[in-house]
C-alpha cells in the first residue's frame, strides 16, 4: 500500500461520514428510507426467530428428522481396552420451535407497519402482551397492534414519539370535523362529530383537558354551528367565549332551564323530520335542516354533585335532560362534550347511564383510578393501563377510544386562551341567537326509561 493510498483511505471514510451526517441532518425523511430502514429490517428478519421465542411468541412443532443414534458395541479382541462407538442414522419426530410466519416489513415515516400470520392457538392479545418486549428487542420506542383479520396481526413499530411535539391547526373546513392534535401512529386527530356524536373528556388540573376545549372551539369556531356552554365555575371557564356561544349558563337554575330548551328543540326537530319522513335531519331539504348544536360541558360532576336534598330535585332535572339530549341528539344534529376532572359511580347512577351514553373517549391524567376506570374500563384494559401510565410533566398527553374499540396515546396541539378568545370574537358574526334556534314552541318528549336511571 502506498502513501497516497494511507491517505485517501481516512480521508474517503470521513467524507462519507460527513455525507451522512449532512443527509440525516437535512433530510431525515429520505435518510430513514434510503439508509436507516434497510439496516433495520436486515436486523428484524436476521433476528426474528431469537425474538419470538424471547417473547413467548414461537410453537413446538413435530417435524421428522434424521438422527445419529450412538450404539456401544464391546468386541472380544477390545474387551480389556476400550468401548468401540458404531452410529446408526434414524428417522424421528422431533420437537422443533418455529417463530410465526414474518410478513414485509412496510416503511412508515416513523417506523413500519409489518403483518404476522398468527400460530394455530394464538390471538391478537398475545401479541398486545409482547408488545412491550418487541419494542425492546427491536430498539424502536413503540410496537402496538393496530388491526387483524382472521389468522393474522398487524403491528406498528415507531422509532420515536411523534407527541413530543405536535404542531397542527385545529381547523379542517368540514361541517362538524376538528383536528385537535396527533395521534402516536403520526396521523392527524380528528374528531368527528357526526361518526361520533358525544365525547368524554376527562383529566385532572394541568393535563391538557381544557386545552382540548380550546382547540375544539377554535376549530368549531369558523363553521355554520351553534355552541352552547354549560359552567358551573361561576363562569370563568367560558365567558370569555361568550361572543361565540349562543347560550351559556353558569348556575345550576340556569342548566335546568337551558337544558329544558334544549329538549324541547329535540322535539320540534323529531316533530319537523316525523313530519316529512326522515330517520334525521340529514335527509331533510337543506333550506329545513336545522342548525347543528355542539353543547360543551365543563366539570360534570358539578351537575350532579348536591349539598342537601333540597337540590336532589334539581339535579334529577339535570341528569334526565343530559340523558335525552345523549340519547336523541345524534340523529337531530346535538352533540356533547362532556369534560370533567372527577368522574365516579359515587356520584350516582346519571352519571353512569351518561356515560354509556358517550361513545368517544378522552382521557388525560387523572388523580383517582376509578376515574381512568370509569372513562376507559369498559372497553380496553390495556387502553386503561395507558392511561395511567401518563406523566404528569406531559400535559396534554391522552389516550382516546372510539367507539369501533380501537384507542391511541394522542397529544392535542397547544391552544392558549387567547386564541381561542380570539377565534371567538373572529367569528361572533357567525353565532345563532338562542331565540332564532328555538323553532317553536317546545314539544313535550315520550318518556323512556333512562329517566329512571336518572
Amino acid at each position: 500500500m502506498n502513501d497516497a493510498t494511507v491517505y485517501l483511505v481516512p480521508m474517503a471514510l470521513a467524507a462519507a461520514a460527513a455525507g451522512l451526517w449532512a443527509w440525516r441532518r437535512w433530510h431525515p425523511v429520505s435518510f430513514w428510507y434510503g439508509v436507516q430502514f434497510p439496516v433495520k429490517a436486515a436486523r428484524v428478519y436476521l433476528t426474528w426467530a431469537h425474538v419470538a421465542s424471547g417473547c413467548g411468541l414461537s410453537r413446538k412443532r413435530r417435524r421428522l428428522r434424521l438422527t445419529l443414534d450412538a450404539l456401544p458395541v464391546v468386541g472380544a479382541a477390545a474387551r480389556s481396552a476400550a468401548t468401540v462407538v458404531q452410529q446408526r442414522r434414524r428417522l424421528r419426530r422431533v420437537d422443533v420451535e418455529r417463530p410465526p410466519r414474518l410478513g414485509v416489513l412496510r416503511p412508515t415515516v416513523l417506523g413500519w407497519r409489518v403483518r404476522v400470520r398468527l400460530d394455530d392457538g394464538q390471538v391478537p392479545d398475545d401479541y398486545a402482551k409482547a408488545s412491550e418486549r418487541l419494542a425492546h428487542a427491536w430498539r424502536v420506542h413503540a410496537v402496538r397492534v393496530v388491526g387483524f383479520t382472521p389468522g393474522r396481526v398487524t403491528l406498528l413499530a415507531t422509532m420515536r414519539d411523534p407527541l413530543t411535539t405536535v404542531s397542527v391547526t385545529p381547523e379542517t373546513g368540514e361541517l362538524l370535523t376538528v383536528r385537535p392534535g396527533k395521534l402516536e401512529n403520526g396521523s392527524d386527530w380528528v374528531m368527528d362529530l357526526k361518526t361520533i356524536p358525544h365525547w368524554l373528556n376527562a383529566g385532572a388540573t394541568q393535563s391538557g383537558k381544557s386545552n382540548l376545549a380550546n382547540a375544539i372551539i377554535k376549530g368549531l369556531s369558523p363553521q355554520p354551528v351553534a355552541l352552547v356552554g354549560f359552567d358551573l365555575k361561576g363562569g370563568v371557564e367560558f365567558t370569555p367565549y361568550a361572543p361565540r356561544l349562543s347560550a351559556l349558563a353558569t348556575t345550576r337554575t340556569e342548566c335546568v332551564a337551558l337544558l329544558d330548551d334544549l329538549v324541547g328543540e329535540l322535539g320540534n326537530r323529531m316533530a319537523t323530520c316525523k313530519a316529512r319522513g326522515a330517520r334525521n335531519v340529514w335527509k331533510l331539504p337543506e333550506e329545513l335542516r336545522p342548525v347543528p348544536v355542539v353543547v360543551l360541558v365543563d366539570e360534570v360532576a358539578e351537575l350532579f354533585l348536591m349539598a342537601d336534598r333540597a337540590e336532589k330535585d334539581e339535579v334529577a332535572k339535570t341528569g334526565t335532560a343530559l340523558l335525552r339530549v345523549a340519547q336523541l341528539g345524534r340523529a337531530f344534529a346535538v352533540y356533547l362534550i362532556v369534560c370533567g376532572q372527577r368522574i365516579g359511580s359515587d356520584l350516582g347512577p346519571g352519571v353512569t347511564a351518561l356515560r354509556s351514553q358517550l361513545s368517544g373517549r378522552v382521557c388525560h391524567r387523572v388523580n383517582d383510578p376509578e376515574t381512568a376506570t370509569m372513562t376507559l374500563g369498559d372497553m380496553d384494559p390495556a387502553a386503561l393501563d395507558a392511561a395511567r401510565a401518563i406523566p404528569a410533566e406531559t400535559p396534554g398527553v391522552c389516550v382516546v377510544a372510539g367507539q369501533d374499540g380501537s384507542w391511541h396515546r394522542a397529544r392535542s396541539v397547544y391552544v392558549s386562551e387567547e386564541q381561542a378568545e380570539q377565534a371567538a370574537r373572529d367569528f361572533a358574526h357567525l353565532t345563532p341567537s338562542w331565540a332564532s334556534l328555538m323553532s317553536g314552541p317546545p314539544t313535550a318528549l315520550p318518556d323512556w326509561p333512562g329517566e329512571q336511571a336518572a
